[in-house]
């Protein structure tokens, strides 16, 4: 993808001419002229999924193309309240304007913030001090977030007003205590307190992945992306010779399993020595 600089009319200009059409879709499309709030959401949704995976593919042309696809949601949410008469881009513009000013007075005023840490603990509470802001510390994670990044996100803003753990290293005790926890509990079968457990034992682990910097979301995805690669090479690797997985062993499927890594690892030491 060749690399792009356009002047500040420029995008204005590209920009009010995404207004227009969004405008004009709105008024002779029967389809974009039925939509709603409500209809609208779970493409939303969609699209959002798809910029996240065009990210974890680091497909930069795909990235681009889905910013632009979720840009025109939101043009597409600004024209459906100005038709209401409840607000339009320009309030959406001003009101988020307003909002980065506010939370970044190390940019735009005299508070000092040396580093990203004390950034994001202004942040937080600047968010408490908004007239129509988060009134507690967890008021802002969304309810719908799925578990993972919710889980994450919340011990993110405990955090922030100092609730976690002194040393790092502490966390490891609260995993192998929540490990221990679950082990007693399918010991005894109870169904309803094993699942009560293995949610903490997820929870300590994602409070770990925290602690080291690390996204569990994404390190999960990039676990779920290596087991479909080896399972499809598997799979293909049994058609080609004739087999069927479903009738064969454990053992035999092993076999495919440990080529599709060793293939894996070489491709991936190709690539490092390419760069």
């Amino acid at each position: 993808m060749e690399k792009t600089t356009h002047t500040l009319e420029e995008k204005l200009q590209e920009f009010k001419r995404l207004l227009e059409i969004m405008q004009r879709l709105r008024a002779e499309c029967p389809w974009d002229r039925e939509q709603t709030f409500e209809s609208m959401r779970v493409q939303t949704i969609e699209e959002t999924y798809e910029l996240a995976d065009a990210i974890m593919k680091n497909d930069k042309k795909a990235i681009m193309t889905e910013v632009g696809d979720l840009l025109l949601h939101v043009v597409f949410y600004a024209q459906m309240g100005s038709e209401t008469g409840d607000f339009d881009i320009f309030d959406v513009c001003k009101n988020l304007n307003e909002k980065l000013i506010f939370r970044h007075p190390h940019v735009f005023s005299d508070t000092k913030a040396d580093n990203s840490q004390t950034v994001v603990q202004n942040w937080e509470d600047l968010k408490l001090k908004e007239k129509d802001g988060n009134h507690t510390v967890l008021a802002g994670v969304p309810e719908s977030l799925p578990a993972l990044i919710k889980a994450h996100r919340i011990q993110d803003k405990a955090r922030n007003v100092g609730f976690d753990w002194e040393k790092r290293e502490q966390v490891w005790d609260k995993v192998q205590e929540e490990f221990q926890e679950l082990q007693h509990e399918i010991a005894a079968m109870d169904k309803n307190k094993m699942e009560d457990e293995f949610g903490d034992l997820l929870f300590s682990l994602v409070n770990a992945a925290r602690l080291y910097d690390i996204n569990p979301e994404n390190a999960l995805e990039r676990t779920n992306r290596k087991f479909i690669q080896r399972f499809n090479y598997l799979e293909s690797k049994t058609i080609s010779q004739g087999k069927d997985l479903r009738q064969m062993s454990l053992d035999e499927m092993d076999v495919f399993w440990d080529e599709a890594k060793k293939k894996e690892k070489e491709e991936n030491n190709s690539s490092s020595e390419k760069i």
